[in-house]
């Protein structure tokens, strides 16, 4: 498969990421609706908070570490190693359900079990539900290595439907089980994930396609663990490399983003929808077109070419997503909540948070996609140094949540965030103009703006805060819809603006993002 091919098959599949993110969302708003009218709020709380928290983070500590090594590189790797390195998600993930179902149910505060019963049962449930998605992992990382674009949306659309379709039934007919329901449905949606997968490879492997895309895998029985004649068990030196990920993910998930996990609102949809995707799918990208640990000068010089290009692309793309969001972010916040939770949440704190976090979108856009290029074309030493930056990292974030939530409570939360993610930015910056600086190419020159562009959003920023003050949001309506009237005006502007400045920017959305609706694939 060649850069080209990489390409566009990692751009169909951030867009087909982002259409499957936005149905996740809405049938879960749908389903959360539906189910109060039967169920307590209480125990959909707990489902959604505290049983998911648990359940994400048994995935995310057993499988970010595999999946970011054994996506990364080249044509040399031995598929059989690789597969038998990822089985170990199984053991691990059994290790981490039981350790923390136990800190869940014997360290945290459990639920009053009058107003929420058999919530150990759901602790228990949640937790096998994450290690039979785990069995499916060797599966995924095949399909995401070869570019099977749909594969992933369709298989993970039909479970959460079935999902769906099974809560519904049962809230229906046995609302009375309440967490007994919520938990064998997140079971069955894990069953059907790995059963699809299975189904898939199993029709796949041994056809005509199979050998035209030269698939390392060839029957069933290799996609679990064997032995190689004369060969180690697993690649070791995959082995290492997914041990300083996990270092680096440990870190992560316990010290330095809690506030993606715990701030699950109105502000971090569009970090969820769009950011998330892009850097997931194009990971896989970088990983694939640049080979790990080599500098510049040893990588072919179309491959650099191709990924300096991309990467200047998507850097220009989220900032200037991020940068709208913030700057419209500060106007309408005020609204958004007034809309969407009535004087109960704009009344309040709400929207002077929703405006800071609109501040850590945009953040966390960049560092999302800085940090997506650095992780796919580090070597191991450089994963192990980082690894040791993070830590001092998450020292400073405890040391800034202290003071700045002791300064200005949950804001200074939130601003303490922004720090840590701006450090962390700085740090990705500067190991990217280190990476490219042997070569003409200057990918980070898109951070930079077109001066227009800039007084175009500096010009919006005031117009629609100027208009907040005047038309919103206690006289009605019709002032509302005035206000709505100008943000639309300021944001066409800033689109057009952008259009004719950013021509590099609209080919590659043009040529990449969009190609999948006007080409049918082949």
């Amino acid at each position: 498969m060649t850069s080209k091919d990489v390409l566009n098959s990692t751009a169909r599949l951030a867009s087909y990421n982002v259409l499957l993110q936005v149905l996740f969302r809405v049938l879960t708003f749908v389903l959360n609706a539906f189910t109060l009218r039967f169920v307590s709020k209480e125990i959909i709380g707990v489902v959604n908070v505290r049983l998911t928290l648990l359940y994400s983070t048994v995935l995310f500590l057993a499988r970010e570490a595999f999946r970011r090594a054994c996506l990364s590189g080249g044509a040399e790797q031995n598929w059989t190693q690789i597969i038998n390195l990822l089985w170990m998600t199984v053991p691990l993930g059994t290790v981490w359900a039981l350790l923390l179902g136990w800190v869940w149910l014997r360290l945290l505060e459990t639920p009053d079990p009058l107003s929420i019963p058999h919530y150990e049962f759901g602790v228990l449930v949640f937790g096998l539900s994450a290690v039979v998605e785990l069995l499916s992992e060797p599966l995924w990382i095949l399909a995401q290595a070869h570019m099977f674009v749909k594969l992933k949306v369709v298989v993970e659309s039909v479970s959460i439907i079935m999902k769906c379709l099974f809560t519904v039934a049962m809230v229906i007919f046995a609302p009375h089980w309440g967490i007994y329901l919520f938990s064998l449905a997140q079971l069955l949606y894990t069953s059907v994930l790995l059963i699809f997968y299975f189904l898939y490879f199993i029709k796949f492997l041994g056809t005509q396609e199979a050998e035209k895309k030269s698939f390392p895998v060839l029957c069933i029985r290799d996609l679990f663990p064997k032995r190689i004649a004369h060969q180690a068990l697993v690649n070791w030196r995959l082995a290492r490399l997914t041990w300083s990920f996990f270092k680096q993910s440990f870190l992560k998930q316990v010290l330095t983003e809690g506030v993606y996990d715990i701030v699950n609102n109105l502000g971090s949809l569009v970090a969820r929808f769009v950011f998330l995707p892009i850097e997931e799918s194009f990971y896989i990208f970088f990983a694939k077109v640049l080979e790990r640990g080599k500098s510049i000068g040893h990588q072919k010089r179309e491959e650099v070419a191709m990924a300096s290009s991309v990467l200047e692309s998507l850097l220009k793309l989220v900032l200037l997503i991020g940068l709208t969001i913030m700057v419209f972010g500060y106007a309408y916040s005020h609204l958004l909540l007034d809309i969407y939770g009535g004087s109960l949440l704009s009344s309040g704190s709400g929207p002077g948070l929703l405006r800071v976090y609109c501040l850590y979108v945009l953040l966390l856009a960049v560092n999302g996609v800085t940090e997506c290029f650095t992780f796919a074309v580090m070597s191991k030493e450089e994963v192990d140094r980082y690894n040791f930056v993070m830590l001092a990292l998450s020292i400073c974030f405890l040391c800034f949540s202290y003071f700045l939530t002791w300064w200005h409570g949950s804001v200074g939360f939130i601003l303490a965030n922004c720090l840590n993610m701006a450090l962390r930015i700085a740090h990705s910056i500067h190991f990217i103009q280190r990476y490219f600086a042997p070569s003409t190419h200057r990918p980070l020159s898109s951070l930079r703006l077109s001066p227009i562009l800039v007084l175009v959003f500096l010009a919006s920023g005031l117009v629609t805060a100027f208009s907040e003050v005047i038309f919103c949001c206690d006289a009605g309506w019709l002032p509302r819809l005035v206000h709505i009237a100008v943000g639309a005006v300021c944001l066409l502007a800033v689109l057009i603006c952008s259009f004719f400045t950013e021509t590099k920017l609209v080919h590659f959305i043009r040529t990449q993002l969009l190609s999948m609706y006007s080409k049918k694939e082949t």
